[in-house]
């Protein structure tokens, strides 16, 4: 039995930039703030960090969890909205197609690895009609390290698979930046890296993942690497 792990954000979908809005707007409720996310790179980071980085230079000093958990609980309200209604949301090419063939296959388990918050990534998917697919995963709720985070993904998948820690060589881990690749290798995942989101084919063969596709339009070729 194989597990997959997904990245969300430049992987499966594009949001057209509703998450960035929604922080925008969560930050200039609470905080007044406006454009808080000008010059924040969010590809690759966690939620948590993410937020404490614009707290961090914004502001000044450390973000607090309740303060935290206040500002998720508006971004949360936000991103629904934003991407509800956002023109630019984009299922990745191919996915569709390599989702639900994956799906079908009685050796491979589908869950998520992703910096955002689980409410968040499932607001994400719901739009895409990929929610069904992703039985668990791990979030940037679970931890603000995407290496732990992802480690809990793989957990919770051994947990549905009832095995032991031998399905740790049957993991894979499946994104779209150098740190999909750092942290799911440090996982003890094999990687795949995608160049569909903000980094090049030659951006990710630097930091040597297990497989590397420019996109996954030839899914059935994706299919033959699990």
């Amino acid at each position: 039995m194989k597990l997959l792990l997904f990245d969300i954000d430049g992987t499966l979908i594009l949001t057209g930039g509703a998450a960035t809005r929604a922080v925008n707007r969560a930050f200039n409720k609470i905080y007044r703030i406006d454009n808080a996310m000008d010059g924040i790179r969010p590809e690759g980071n966690t939620d948590p960090a993410i937020l404490r980085e614009i707290f961090h230079k914004r502001i000044g000093g450390d973000l607090l969890a309740d303060e935290l958990n206040i500002v998720f609980n508006e971004y949360v309200l936000f991103l629904r909205e934003e991407v509800a209604n956002s023109h630019g949301y984009t299922i990745m090419p191919g996915i569709k197609n390599l989702i639900q063939a994956l799906s079908k296959r009685k050796d491979v388990l589908l869950g998520i690895a992703t910096g955002n918050i689980e409410e968040g990534a499932h607001i994400k998917l719901e739009r895409a009609g990929l929610n069904s697919y992703f039985k668990f995963g791990g979030f940037g709720s679970d931890s603000e390290d995407r290496e732990e985070l992802i480690r809990i993904a793989i957990e919770r998948g051994k947990k549905l698979l009832n095995q032991d820690k031998r399905v740790d060589e049957k993991v894979f881990v499946i994104g779209d930046t150098p740190l999909d690749i750092i942290h799911g290798r440090a996982a003890g995942a094999r990687t795949v890296a995608v160049a569909t989101g903000s980094y090049s084919v030659s951006d990710l063969e630097k930091y040597e993942p297990y497989f590397l596709f420019e996109n996954f339009l030839d899914f059935e070729g994706v299919l033959k690497i699990f």
